[in-house]
């Protein structure tokens, strides 16, 4: 690694930790409902909100009835989704006249969004209107991401309540999350990045002249439209000169801002955040990445001050940044490494492999960017995943299949590395006989069953959901690059959408409908695969005593719990992925040594 990227992460570390504290005491004093001046000034919205909806704010929910909450919640912002997508031709605010939407891909589009997950089998400004983009897509930007943080919620207030029976309001917890933390921070965040030079406007697309013409061969087709073809059966072409270039318009930074800050992903354009109108500074690309771990960093610590031990919360924040640090680390050298192949032809590899990254960046800006959005559940890229070295795409992908419990998704991150720190002290309560504790509650025989489904459910849909496609034509049909790259593109797809990311090996066309079907299933059942069995874990903590700390209890805030922790979340993603894992990247590299 190069001094810069040392000097890159220990910036991005300093800053983050400095800013987490502060708003994750926020947050914690938002969703208690403490009295505070965000809440003085949006008391008369909050309540004009409950009046029109019919919510009675101080009716508390079980878990059952929160999770049905959410469900509904969820299913209509699809529907809502689907059906923009599917009457956009007849909408306004659609300057391009873009057509409407077909049904597999508004289906798979829907659930992605809804999800967190922000795949995108499409281009975002050859396919959506601005009204689609924003009403629809920026909408379930801000819902989904409001949905992961309020089921992280419900589940500390598991932990510190005792003898409850309800876990809090759905709907009181999704309009305070989104009307005191992420509308706020958004608004700020998108007038930033305009002043960076992102686009904000309704415009029609504009034809500019470019200041060197575009120069390149088509094919000549006849009077019927069909290829001509010369007298060996190759095709003719011809030459082509454009003197211009259509740049895409749209409000551009609204939605950049809640796709960042709400670990979403999404891109307006197809290039996403290497695309310089949503990216188009160093400055603006650290801010960025900053933004996609925020919230999930904060969380953490409200989830202290809410059990009432800050400590809890700077354990489960260290093993966190510990293991954020070594990814970020192996990707950046991964690809300061270069391709070993090229050196054969005599090029010069002190540079790195800079294929499929943007030059204003660099490598180790791609490096740590492709980290972070993959530790979280968000899935914008400044670069192609898709050209990194095997073992630099093998760290998002890995990361991924860990869970995006390092850092994670806004909220879900949080709900997942405490999913492991349950199954952490209940391996150290084998270990020495005593029936598992954490803070203070007994983790009996139904918390384990929940916990297990929260766990498996995800490599279910990767490894089976990869499993069929590569055994029928339709999945096959849609690599790009045979053999062990090929299987990565394919395991990639289903591990970013079963974990609700969203980014991918772009080889593998996945604008089909086996694959928008097939996609859009594993978002779905891995996004409430999870949220139900962790509500439901939520209600049965709740209603348990709380018993008192003894010599035999295990403490869980110090090194020896974050060690344990790490090690839970390191092993249980080995032993899950670790055969499919060998068949993609690890076998491309042996094979990529073998060639040199």
């Amino acid at each position: 690694m190069t001094t810069h990227a040392w000097l890159l992460l220990g910036a991005y570390l300093v800053i983050l930790l400095l800013v987490a504290k502060p708003l994750g005491l926020y947050i914690a004093s938002v969703m208690e409902g403490r009295p505070s001046l965000a809440l003085r000034l949006g008391g008369g919205t909050e309540s004009v909100l409950y009046r029109l909806c019919g919510i009675r704010k101080d009716e508390e929910m079980g878990w059952l009835k929160y999770a049905l909450a959410i469900l509904l919640f969820n299913l209509l912002g699809v529907l809502a989704v689907y059906a923009l997508q599917r009457l956009q031709l007849w909408l306004p605010l659609n300057p391009q006249a873009m057509a409407n939407v077909s049904p597999d891909s508004s289906f798979n589009t829907a659930i992605s969004f809804a999800t967190n997950t922000n795949w995108q089998g499409y281009g975002g400004e050859s396919t959506m209107g601005y009204l689609t983009q924003m009403l629809g897509l920026a909408v379930q930007n801000f819902f989904s991401a409001a949905t992961g943080i309020v089921v992280v919620i419900a589940l500390i207030r598991g932990f510190a309540r005792h003898t409850a029976t309800t876990i809090g309001n759905a709907w009181v917890d999704l309009t305070r999350i989104t009307l005191y933390v992420l509308l706020p921070i958004s608004l700020v965040y998108g007038v930033f990045l305009v002043g960076q030079g992102v686009i904000q406007n309704f415009d029609a697309y504009k034809d500019v002249t470019t200041l060197e013409t575009t120069q390149y061969d088509t094919p000549k087709l006849d009077a019927a439209g069909q290829p001509v073809k010369d007298d060996q059966g190759n095709a003719v072409t011809q030459p082509v000169t454009v003197p211009t270039q259509t740049l895409a318009m749209g409000p551009v930074a609204s939605q950049e801002a809640i796709k960042m800050l709400g670990t979403n992903g999404g891109g307006f354009f197809n290039a996403n955040s290497a695309h310089p109108f949503e990216n188009p500074t160093p400055l603006a690309n650290f801010i960025q990445m900053l933004s996609i771990f925020l919230i999930p960093a904060a969380l953490t610590l409200t989830f202290g001050r809410m059990v009432g031990d800050m400590r809890q919360g700077w354990a489960v924040l260290a093993a966190m940044t510990l293991m954020f640090v070594v990814m970020a680390v192996a990707a950046m050298s991964f690809e300061h490494q270069g391709n070993p192949l090229l050196a054969n032809l005599g090029a010069d590899m002190s540079a790195g492999n800079m294929e499929g990254k943007e030059t204003r960046f660099g490598i180790a800006d791609s490096g740590l960017f492709a980290t972070i959005t993959t530790l979280a559940s968000c899935g914008a890229v400044n670069s192609m995943h898709d050209s990194f070295m095997p073992l630099g795409g093998f760290v998002p992908l890995w990361n991924m299949m860990l869970g995006e419990v390092v850092f994670g998704g806004v909220g879900t991150g949080l709900y997942g590395m405490l999913v492991f720190a349950i199954m952490a002290v209940f391996i150290a309560g084998l270990m020495i006989g005593r029936t598992p504790e954490y803070l203070g509650k007994k983790i009996e025989a139904f918390d384990m069953k929940m916990v297990s489904i929260a766990i498996l459910v995800t490599p279910l849909l990767v490894l089976a959901g990869t499993a069929i496609a590569v055994m029928v034509g339709a999945g096959v049909a849609g690599i790009a690059n045979p053999g062990a790259h090929g299987f990565s593109e394919i395991l990639y797809a289903f591990t970013s959408a079963a974990n609700n990311n969203g980014s991918a090996f772009a080889g593998l066309s996945a604008n089909t409908p086996f694959y928008n079907t097939m996609l859009g299933i594993a978002m779905w059942f891995g996004r409430f695969g999870v949220i139900v069995p962790v509500l439901a874990l939520a209600g049965g903590l709740a209603a348990k005593k709380r018993i008192a700390a003894s010599a035999g209890t295990m403490p869980t805030h110090g090194p020896l719990f974050v060690v344990l922790l790490i090690g839970t979340v390191v092993l249980v993603g080995a032993l899950n992925y670790v055969p499919a894992l060998a068949l993609g990247p690890v076998v491309e590299h042996l094979m990529l040594g073998s060639a040199h």
